[in-house]
């Protein structure tokens, strides 16, 4: 009898199998890189694109391959990897197909909520042999989602305006990770329905008035304390917070910590007068 083989499919329902040999790693997916990073893959990470910027120091050492939607078909190409990871919505198509004409392992992603994180655990776990590291992060997630859902029992959710561009202004609809990250503790995203995933806000349209307040995100645009006041008279006098938009955004480890922080903002906006 053959011992079975794991088997671990992907956002494609690619099955992927255990590494062999030699393992070269290229991310196109910033959140994912920092989560290679923190499964103690390092060494293994031969490319990154522009945007991958934690953990700092580790990867300076790292070669650049271009951005999430730009990328360097020829310089991944010298980098000879094996496993390239990629995300539906942070990559195009057209790229991804290019690179997987010559890399061996293409990993798609496309995690929707924070649970979503637990099967991406256990992919790159079992794929490249980190199945501790990954069952820890799990506990981890578990735990910071556990104390989320606390805070959200403790509350009443509040219904909110997500901001993640200007001119024209944007937000997110209640499909995207941002949304369900944000639903976590509490706080639910307008507009209610939306036929696109990063809708224009119109202000003044129908269901808008039920927010209670805004937030700006640091990313995509670099929202900041000059564009407060702006915001603040286009919502009708609505509190405005300035919001960290990795911890809202990014997946892989980075969910851990971005409950915590979404958990201790409830906690504080909730508590103190609004700003």
């Amino acid at each position: 009898m053959t011992e079975p083989v794991d088997e671990f499919t992907d956002a494609l329902g690619t099955v992927h199998r255990p590494a062999k040999g030699e393992v070269r790693i290229v991310s196109l997916v910033p959140s994912l890189t920092e989560l290679i990073c923190d499964l103690g893959l390092a060494a293994h990470l031969v490319g990154r694109t522009g945007f991958c910027i934690h953990p700092r120091q580790t990867l300076r050492t790292v070669s650049k391959v271009g951005g999430t939607k730009d990328v360097k078909i020829d310089r991944v190409r010298a980098l000879a990897p094996t496993h390239l990871i990629v995300n539906i919505d942070e990559n195009r198509r057209e790229t991804v197909e290019a690179l997987a004409a010559f890399v061996p392992h293409v990993i798609v992603t496309h995690p929707c909520t924070p649970q979503d994180n637990f099967a991406l655990y256990r992919l790159f776990g079992a794929v490249f042999d980190r199945r501790a590291e990954a069952e820890r992060l799990s506990a981890e997630l578990a735990a910071a989602l556990a104390a989320a859902h606390s805070v959200a029992a403790g509350l009443p959710p509040e219904q909110v305006i997500y901001l993640i561009w200007r001119e024209p202004w944007m937000g997110v609809a209640r499909d995207t990770y941002i949304a369900a990250t944000l639903a976590a503790v509490g706080w639910l995203t307008l507009p209610a329905a939306s036929q696109v995933r990063y809708p224009q806000i119109d202000w003044q349209a129908p269901g808008m008035q039920a927010a209670v307040r805004v937030f700006a995100s640091t990313e995509p645009y670099r929202f900041g304390e000059r564009h407060l006041a702006e915001i603040r008279a286009l919502s009708g006098g609505l509190p405005v917070s300035l919001i960290d938009g990795e911890m809202t955004s990014w997946y892989g480890s980075r969910a851990v910590a971005g409950l915590r922080y979404l958990s201790a903002l409830r906690r504080t906006l909730s508590a103190g007068p609004r700003p």
